[in-house]
């Protein structure tokens, strides 16, 4: 709150001066006294103290002191600061990943509704568009002037547990500004500085982050095998706290409890843990409990992998890749060419021969013998497909690049160009000779092998692990399939021809027709399973306006409404008192 005209605030002595009359006048009035008996009592009230005898009997001294003090501050003109929303279009961006659940008191996506709220009920009559964040930004307003239509949409965003992907959104936003002065307003929980593009004046930047430092120990691997009649379980738990965290791992199945520990996890470190004997089943949970700030993080479900599968190595592929795989697995087999599509094991074949595409075994073809590379000469871009949960490519560079396959799902690009695709009946391919990149000398190629072991080495009935929202061709017999939570819950059904799309909650999900039944997973990101502290700031301002624009909401004419009624009701007391008084 301030006040427009401060300097009439000299004005405070006409109230003064109706104080001190008050003092000053007659301290008591002449008594007539019928008799002695009443002398003591009229004594008393004379003795009593004049100032506080007036000032307690006399109500039109506070009416008219009132009145004098409200008009004074109305003259000083009095009003309550906003922030005022610049530009002639506002743009919201809201992140709707699963670290948006994160949060003290309550999910940092509810903290900040309530402020996008405040700023739409502001922005009123301005074009406003609300966009959230993914692998494909979805646009819930476009330009909508009405802030009831754009509350209502607001209220129906919720948690996909996607990965942000702010870039993405970023690029939707430079599209809808154009030539047009454009607030934006970005909700996420960390967000750099350096990814905004602040080069243009017809753009203003606000960033709302997480500014609350919070708690949060997490489960960043969970894999589990199945060795004969037991599992074998890899666990690693990540505590991102500076003092060390008790808790309890609870492994189960769709029958129950398997087992549960009690491990003790250092401050800032990263510890892993194996479980043997455990019962066989499709598919375990684990989970940790303690009371930390982020509870998404806590669970991964995972299907079991089948130990049996060998790798079956062309005696053609580079012996990078030869020690690549006996470094991460004991089951690995060099076979001459006649060999490697034998029938009596359904192994992983590993080759640059793509005439076995057409072999009903896996295979991992890791270059082509078919056609000619290109120079490229750039660095590899991964997507959050699972396969690279453990296996980020960022910083792969590749010097020579195969030409695609065709209807081929691509998950890794060079330059935009297809480097690591699936085929329909999911066979892993890599567009690349090993030679021809710096892969082998980063931590993620033996990783990615790893990966590539129990993407293709799951069990029949098992789909495969997908991520939030995931779009992917699935081969599975034409039918209609309805999806199931781990709790029985039905959420969709997939009918022929459908595009399957991965539920968005992370967990263990079953798909029925008739008599036929496959499972699969959801798993979270790893981005998404550690928590980041962020800031609220400004970047840019629109030519032409300061760097903060205030708006006032002037209260002179409600204290101008105040002091007319003072006036009337001084103006009865006096009437009832009688004027003469």
């Amino acid at each position: 709150m301030g006040f427009m005209q401060i300097a009439n605030s000299w004005m405070i002595v006409f109230p003064l001066i109706v104080l001190l009359y008050y003092f000053f006048r007659k301290k008591y009035t002449k008594k007539v006294v019928s008799s002695t008996l009443f002398w003591e009592e009229a004594m008393h009230e004379t003795k009593a103290s004049p100032y506080i005898k007036r000032l307690q009997k006399n109500i039109l001294l506070f009416l008219q002191l009132a009145a004098l003090l409200l008009f004074m501050f109305a003259l000083m003109n009095p009003y309550i600061a906003t922030k005022e929303l610049k530009g002639q279009q506002v743009i919201f961006v809201v992140d709707t990943s699963a670290t948006m659940l994160a949060g003290k008191d309550e999910p940092l996506l509810e903290q900040h509704k309530r402020e996008l709220k405040r700023l739409i009920e502001q922005a009123d009559g301005m074009p406003m568009t609300l966009i959230t964040t993914g692998s494909q930004p979805q646009i819930i307003t476009r330009q909508e002037e009405s802030s009831r239509a754009v509350l209502q949409k607001l209220n129906e965003v919720d948690i996909t547990y996607e990965a942000a992907q702010l870039p993405k959104s970023i690029d939707v936003v430079q599209s809808f500004i154009g030539q047009t002065a454009t607030s934006v307003y970005v909700f996420t929980d960390a967000l750099e500085k350096a990814a905004l593009p602040v080069d243009s004046e017809l753009v203003e930047w606000h960033v709302y982050g997480q500014t609350d430092k919070l708690n949060n120990v997490a489960l960043t691997k969970f894999a589990a095998m199945q060795q004969e009649d037991s599992v074998t379980a890899l666990v690693q738990i990540t505590n991102e706290m500076d003092e060390a965290q008790q808790l309890k791992l609870i492994i189960s199945n769709a029958q129950g409890t398997v087992k549960e520990e009690q491990l003790v996890i250092e401050p800032n470190a990263t510890t892993s843990h194996v479980l043997s004997d455990l019962a066989p089943s499709e598919a375990l949970t684990a989970m940790i409990e303690l009371g930390d700030d982020y509870a998404t993080d806590n669970t991964w479900s995972t299907l079991l992998q089948a130990p049996s599968m060998e790798v079956r190595l062309d005696p053609a592929m580079h012996a990078l890749v030869q020690k690549g795989f006996t470094s991460v697995y004991d089951q690995v087999v060099f076979y001459n060419e006649e060999e490697l599509t034998s029938t009596a094991s359904d192994g992983l074949i590993v080759s640059n021969k793509v005439a076995y595409l057409e072999q009903k075994q896996p295979l991992l073809l890791i270059g082509r013998d078919d056609v000619e590379g290109k120079v490229v000469q750039q660095f590899a871009q991964s997507s959050n497909h699972p396969l690279f949960n453990f296996s980020a490519l960022d910083e792969i560079y590749i010097q020579t690049l195969y030409p695609p396959f065709e209807d081929f799902e691509t998950i890794a690009t060079v330059d935009e160009e297809p480097f690591i695709q699936l085929s329909n009946k999911g066979d892993i391919i890599v567009l690349a000779d090993i030679e021809e990149t710096d892969w082998p000398l980063h931590p993620s190629f033996p990783l990615f092998l790893w990966s590539a072991i129990q993407q293709i080495g799951s069990h029949s009935q098992h789909l495969g692990t997908f991520s939030p929202l995931q779009s992917a061709s699935i081969v599975i017999p034409q039918n209609d399939w309805s999806i199931f939570d781990e709790d029985g819950a039905f959420l969709q059904t997939i009918s022929n021809g459908k595009q399957f799309v991965a539920p968005s909650k992370p967990g263990f999900y079953e798909m029925t027709a008739e008599e036929e039944l496959r499972y699969f997973t959801v798993e979270l990101g790893l981005e998404e399973r550690s928590i980041t502290q962020g800031e609220t700031y400004q970047l840019g301002s629109i030519a032409g306006t300061s760097q903060i624009e205030d708006g006032h909401n002037s209260l002179m004419l409600w204290l101008v409404v105040l002091v007319i009624v003072l006036l009337f009701i001084e103006w009865e007391v006096q009437r009832r008192r009688g004027f003469t008084n």
